[in-house]
């Protein structure tokens, strides 16, 4: 699995980003300056995964904020995420593409295709405008994540200097 400090492989992926059938293919080179927060969920038309995906959305603003565009990806098709869109009330309204990553190439660059399910893990990615990874994170395909703590923690990457645990923002960095 690619880590912190690694880059974070190149791909070019359409993308549902709305309610119509317009995918684009996205890149990384379509947000070059920005903090880039990428995550994977199983498969769509599923339970856990619309929780996070619109914990994200929710939280999509204050990305924004930060310079930080939010990608989400999984290995269903771009076909069935727009289906997935306009089928669940909470993602109609989704703030962020849904990247399709059909052949499993991201996935399987990154390291997070789960052996036995075949689908994406759980992961999320913090990378940095140079496309370095910064934070890695990947839970049981049953077990959601913290969306609210991804954002943390890029408040704390983009402070810079060392951070204890439970850093919070507006809390100084440790002073050696």
């Amino acid at each position: 699995m690619l880590g912190v400090g690694q880059k974070f492989p190149d791909f070019k992926l359409a993308a549902s980003v709305g309610l119509a059938m317009e995918f684009p293919a996205l890149s990384l080179d379509d947000y070059k300056g920005k903090w880039k927060v990428i995550f994977f969920w199983p498969k769509d038309f599923t339970f856990v995964c619309p929780t996070e995906i619109t914990a994200f959305g929710a939280l999509n603003g204050e990305f924004i904020k930060r310079n930080a565009q939010v990608l989400g990806a999984s290995v269903d098709s771009e076909f069935v995420h727009l289906a997935w869109r306009n089928s669940h009330p909470g993602l109609k309204e989704l703030p962020f593409p849904m990247l399709a990553d059909i052949k499993r190439e991201l996935s399987a660059a990154l390291g997070i295709l789960d052996p036995k399910a075949g689908v994406s893990q759980r992961a999320v990615y913090i990378v940095d405008p140079e496309n370095t990874i910064r934070f890695v994170m990947v839970t049981d395909l049953s077990v959601g994540r913290n969306s609210n703590e991804v954002l943390r923690v890029l408040d704390a990457l983009q402070a810079g200097g060392l951070m204890p645990c439970d850093w919070q923002p507006g809390q100084p960095p440790i002073k050696l």
